[in-house]
């Protein structure tokens, strides 16, 4: 790490990094206890199984609106509302026991997911210089990752002494302290190597008309990516039941492949600012979809592994790249627009990508269905070849591809 590069990631850390991190703690205390909730009130298990989706479904649904929040009254104030109100929605699921109260809020909070992620993507895409781009936002996403990581642990410890739903006060608290942080720790100032921009006055379908080439090229690799990253959370759990692996093992398996992802989000960063996205951005498509078209191969324990860590590989390799792209590719005005739309799009291919190898497996097999889900990934790695030095051209004559 360059003394440059270190001093802003030092910079920033207060007021972007940390309280990604300590947002996503609470996040990822919520996540495994979501079915578990339900089905305790009484949910079948399909309906338990829509439950876990609704975060996402909130996401795609705020995605837009939260653009004209952040616009109309500022990122950190956007950010504040959307805590207040993840945080009542919390008090909700802790102390109701209606399956329907659970659903709102789980709805509600995916779409205040949204306007944090935006408000966080737009503040780190103004303040931090064009070269050190993509590794402040691939450090980001490292710290998303990382308190997704802490967050099971963190709910577990409550659990284990208050009982299951005390994984939502722990959420509460996070997103309590993600409000104190935001309020007491100043944003920077805006990067010096760009002309001015200005916020607000062009509405979504506007900005949708006037890059509408951008959008439904890059922008489909782009839910492409999102797709296969999601559905590579689906097949490693369903391929290690249907090989007949325990719990346990499945567990391990996870947990060393989500080490090798975290480690990554520097180097991808550095990367993409050193030599071009595209030095990133094929690579890590090309490993995740070859590593899931290789998974039905798999027939035991150490297969799963090897393969699950291939493909981690390149999910991390990939860290900040959906991002980066953004950010490169947005107007100086109506940035957050923009960035709204290229989050739905993305958040859309996240919603979709688990639905890929399960319905392809419910008309032929699970293996077919993972390769299939893998051949996206090489799809997506060709569009993303295709269009990224057209529409976020990022050093791209110093191109691997020429």
């Amino acid at each position: 790490m360059t003394d440059t590069a270190l001093s802003v990631l030092r910079r920033i850390a207060p007021s972007a990094l940390l309280p990604a991190l300590v947002y996503e703690i609470g996040n990822g205390a919520v996540a495994p206890i979501i079915a578990l909730v339900a089905l305790d009130e009484g949910a079948s298990t399909g309906i338990a199984g829509l439950m876990l989706s609704l975060l996402g479904i909130g996401r795609i649904l705020g995605d837009v609106p939260a653009a004209v929040l952040a616009d109309r009254i500022g990122d950190r104030r956007a950010m504040s509302v959307s805590n207040a109100v993840t945080a009542a929605c919390l008090l909700g699921a802790l102390l109701s026991h209606s399956i329907w109260v659970l659903a709102a809020a789980l709805t509600l909070i995916g779409a205040c997911n949204s306007t944090f992620y935006l408000a966080r993507q737009t503040y780190v895409s103004e303040v931090v210089p064009i070269g050190l781009r993509a590794r402040a936002l691939s450090t980001l996403a490292g710290a998303h990752r990382v308190g997704l990581f802490v967050g099971p642990f963190v709910g577990a410890a409550a659990i284990s002494v208050w009982g299951t739903r005390a994984a939502f006060g722990v959420a509460m608290a996070t997103s309590v302290a993600t409000a104190a942080l935001l309020l007491a720790i100043p944003n920077e100032e805006r990067a010096g190597d760009r002309p001015p921009s200005h916020r607000g006055g062009v509405r979504a379908r506007e900005m949708f008309a006037s890059h509408r080439r951008l959008f439904l090229t890059l922008g489909l690799a782009v839910a492409a990516v999102g797709a296969v990253r999601a559905a590579r959370q689906t097949v490693v759990p369903l391929w290690a039941d249907h090989i007949g692996l325990s719990a346990t093992a499945t567990s391990l398996v996870f947990g060393v492949a989500n080490a090798v992802d975290m480690s990554l989000f520097y180097p991808s960063g550095h990367v993409m600012d050193r030599l071009g996205r595209l030095w990133v951005a094929v690579p890590a498509m090309v490993l995740l979809g070859a590593g899931m078209i290789v998974l039905p191969l798999a027939h035991d324990a150490v297969a799963l592994g090897v393969a699950a860590i291939v493909m981690s590989f390149g999910n991390g390799l990939g860290s900040g790249i959906m991002m980066t792209l953004g950010a490169d590719a947005a107007p100086a005005d109506g940035r957050t627009t923009f960035l709204s739309l290229w989050r739905l799009l993305g958040d859309t291919g996240q919603a979709i990508g688990p639905l890929v190898p399960a319905v392809v497996a419910g008309l032929a097999t699970l293996a077919l269905g993972v390769s299939v889900t893998g051949l996206l990934g090489l799809l997506a790695a060709a569009g993303l070849r295709r269009w990224v030095p057209v529409h976020a051209p990022y050093d791209a004559h110093r191109s691997p591809f020429g």
